[in-house]
């Protein structure tokens, strides 16, 4: 095990602080994505100290991130706590869609354990409140499949703390994975407090926003015009020039660590009050070993202070407020 990784909330699990999100390698809104790279990239996870891979049953219309962990670690199973998600699952006409019934979420954990060829998968997350479905229902699902031995411990995703709360008053949490960066921080108000009052692990994703924080993007033209990053408005207009006057001070920082942008930003990131690990996806290693980086060296306090006051004065970037 890695001598960095740090224990998941109150459970008996210990997790490097970079994990892998297989996201990418699912083939729906990344380009490029081809077999072999993706099995590479995730059997890199091991030279890389990477022990936490995160899916979801709905990371490809045929689930087919979990189904390339199974073919890529079936070997070393054991060596790693695997997190997959359920309550959201394609439909007959290829769109995602929202089921967190009870009998939805039994029929994804069975169909998952499958893909994955495992018998238990070590975290288990409601991947976002159905709103037809009350959350003690979703949570008492999950309780259920723990109390099988499915799942060894629970957590959910994309939730305002009043569901947080609603789900662990049914069904104790060990993880709350919510979208988080040095560009938005709203979850620094009120759910990372309780999560660390009630010993809950904070898992983030995003953490370089969708690679605007890599420090590869230097201009527009960087982008293909089919990349949908650019719907987001933080690579638009002024909100684009800011955020690459922001990502100059990084990679002025980075030069003087001799190390990449994407290590330094996962670096402040991992370091961050409350924040237990940060998912990191990649599609080819070298995206993987960049992230991992992160973990065999620390900012200085002084370039952490630098970065802080980066973060102040690039003010507050125009992202929807999704949850705090």
């Amino acid at each position: 095990m890695h001598d960095s990784c740090r224990p998941l909330g109150q459970s008996d699990l210990r997790v490097s602080p970079v994990a892998f999100g297989t996201w990418p390698i699912a083939g729906v809104t990344s380009l490029g994505v081809n077999h072999k790279d993706s099995i590479d990239t995730i059997r890199a996870c091991a030279d890389l100290g990477v022990n936490f891979i995160d899916t979801a049953y709905c990371y490809g219309p045929n689930g087919e991130s979990e189904t390339l962990l199974r073919t890529a670690i079936a070997d070393h199973r054991d060596e790693f706590v695997i997190a997959t998600k359920c309550g959201i699952h394609y439909n007959d006409a290829g769109k995602q869609t929202q089921d967190a019934r009870p009998e939805q979420i039994r029929l994804e954990c069975e169909e998952s354990l499958q893909r994955l060829g495992t018998d238990r998968v070590e975290l288990y997350y409601l991947h976002s409140p159905d709103p037809k479905v009350p959350v003690p229902e979703s949570a008492g699902a999950i309780r259920q499949l723990i109390d099988e031995g499915k799942a060894r411990y629970a957590g959910v995703s994309n939730c305002q703390l009043e569901q947080i709360e609603a789900f662990h008053a049914v069904c104790p949490l060990t993880a709350v994975q919510l979208p988080y960066n040095m560009l938005q921080r709203d979850i620094e108000q009120l759910t990372i407090p309780w999560c660390q009052k009630h010993d809950v692990a904070v898992v983030v994703y995003w953490p370089l926003m969708k690679g605007l924080l890599a420090g590869k993007l230097k201009q527009k033209s960087d982008l293909a015009a089919d990349d949908n990053r650019l719907n987001y408005p933080m690579y638009q207009g002024e909100e684009w020039e800011q955020n690459m006057a922001f990502v100059k001070i990084l990679r002025t920082i980075a030069t003087a660590c001799n190390q990449s942008v994407a290590a330094v930003v996962i670096n402040w990131t991992i370091r961050q009050p409350g924040i237990t690990a940060a998912l990191c996806g990649a599609k080819r290693r070298w995206q993987l070993e960049e992230s991992a980086a992160a973990m065999t060296w620390q900012l200085s306090e002084r370039q952490m202070q630098t970065i802080d006051a980066a973060i102040k004065t690039r003010g507050k970037a125009a992202a929807k407020r999704m949850f705090q």
